[in-house]
This record gives C-alpha cells, structure tokens and sequence, in this order.
C-alpha cells in the first residue's frame, strides 16, 4: 500500500516538474518572440524614419528646384550683331495661377498666367505683373519697360509710340540692367533712347513677328495692370 502510494507521488512530482518545464521553455520562447517582435518593430521603425526622411529630402528638393526653375525655361541669351538677344533654349508656355522665378528681367517668355495683359498700345504708370505680361508676349505684343535712370523724354516719347501701336505695351521696371529694354517672345535688346535706331527696328521685327508663338490672339479684354 504504501509502496503504491509512493509511487504515485513521484509520478504526480515527475508530472509537476514536466509542467514545470515545459512552462519555463514556453517563458524563453515567449520572451524570445517578444524580442525578436521588438527587434522588427525597431527595425521598421528606423526603415521607415529613413524612408520618410528621405522622402522629405526628396520633396524639399522638387519644391526647391521647382521653385528655382518654374518658369520651365532652359537656356541663355545670345546677342546678335544689330545688339538684339536672342534666347537660344527651351521657353515653356505653362497656365499658371503662382508666382514664377524667370531667369531674365525682364521675361521674355515662360510659364504665364492664363490672363493677357491688355497690350492694345497700353500704358502703364505702375510696375504690372511679369506673369501676365509675359502671356501678352506670347500674342505677339512688344513691351516697352524703364528704370527711374530713363530721362523723361524718351519715357514720353516711347508712350507716344506705344499708344498708336497695337499689339505693344509700357510700363516700368526697376529690376532690370539698363534704363530702356524692349522685349518680345525670346527676344531683347537695350535701347540708348527713344531715338534710337533700333526702336523702330525692333517694333517691325517682333510686333507680331515671326516669333509669335499665338499670332493674332487678343491683345485686349485681359488684365488691365
């Protein structure tokens, strides 16, 4: 009885110490799968800090470059013998409703504003925007832009010029390199006055010239500064 008694203890200590065991291995394997789960999650963690840096680095760089170059121009200006420059590149012709960075003052064509400024032989005593003037180079239009340096004559001598001639426009300048620039789509030249030979040169030229990029579009019913 007693030898049966015995026994039967060991058997339920052999089976204590067998739960025992086993619930200590469950223990390493939990704790090994808690670590390796942490391990994963770290590593995703960092992969992902590192992906979403990168793609912030990468999103700073398009807006920066985007910013830099929006105009969607290429180029650079080469002058002809007559002083005229011509913009031997790439000149975009994009809508758009944003400021652009052009990379000549002033423009001579590039992303523009859907809205002509009104170019019918208008004249502006305000500085207007490079975005929609632009737009009316692309119809065809001659702009006529001066700095403070420019003597008043020739200011009101190249008015008077402008106001008779359709498809051409004036206004002031400050951000450019000489007193009185006329410009057309990819072309630019500096003017001594408004007696220069090479006003009159200039509006034959490119007053709806061969430069043209939309001969005939309207010159009114556009922005009016």
């Amino acid at each position: 009885m007693g030898s049966a008694k015995n026994s039967s203890t060991a058997a339920r200590k052999a089976r204590v110490e067998d739960m025992r065991r086993a619930e200590r291995a469950r223990e390493r394997r939990n704790r090994v799968l808690v670590v390796a789960a942490s391990v994963v999650v770290v590593a995703g963690l960092v992969v992902g800090g590192v992906v979403l840096v990168d793609k912030q680095s990468d999103k700073k760089d398009s807006v920066a470059s985007g910013d830099a170059k929006n105009s969607g121009d290429s180029g650079h200006f080469t002058t002809g013998k007559d002083g005229v420059r011509t913009w031997s590149g790439k000149l975009a012709r994009t809508h758009v409703t944003t400021k652009v960075s052009y990379p000549m003052h002033p423009p001579v064509g590039g992303n523009h504003n859907p809205v002509w400024l009104n170019c019918n032989g208008d004249v502006y005593t305000e500085p207007v925007q490079d975005e929609n003037a632009v737009h009316a180079l692309e119809h065809g239009a001659v702009w006529v832009t001066y700095t403070a340096k420019a003597k008043k004559a020739d200011v009101d001598a190249l008015a008077a010029k402008v106001k008779k001639t359709p498809y051409s426009l004036m206004s002031p300048y400050a951000n450019q390199d000489a007193p009185l620039i006329l410009s057309a789509w990819g072309h630019q030249v500096t003017v001594k006055s408004a007696s220069d030979p090479e006003v009159d040169k200039f509006f034959a030229a490119y007053v709806q010239g061969r430069q043209t990029p939309e001969p005939g579009a309207s010159c009114t019913g556009g922005a009016m500064k």
